[in-house]
């Protein structure tokens, strides 16, 4: 499994607008993708950090996740939203399962 982590730092007069963008994208990826396992949308008190960590089946599942019109438009709508962002990447070597 392939692990992706995204860390945004959001530019306060559009954080209401990223929310609804990223939960749409977020929403998008696991219902139309096959190799998306979870996309999970997280954000701090303040509302102006976003932290994502995605789960897909491989690098290629996450490439194709690149590729999507959903993905590609959602990157271009948010960049004006965005002050900072991280991406980081890992190999997923043992998860619990734990029915939430």
């Amino acid at each position: 499994m392939y692990v992706v982590t995204v860390l945004f730092e959001l530019d306060p007069d559009q954080a209401d607008a990223f929310r609804a963008a990223i939960i749409e994208n977020a929403e998008t990826s696991m219902r139309e993708e096959a190799g998306c396992h979870r996309f999970d949308v997280s954000f701090a008190p303040d509302g102006l950090k976003c932290f994502l960590y995605e789960l897909y089946a491989d690098r290629g599942a996450f490439d194709e996740h690149l590729r999507s019109l959903h993905f590609i438009s959602f990157d271009a709508r948010s960049r004006v939203m965005v002050l900072g962002k991280r991406v980081e990447a890992y190999e997923l070597s043992f998860a619990e399962a734990n029915p939430a």
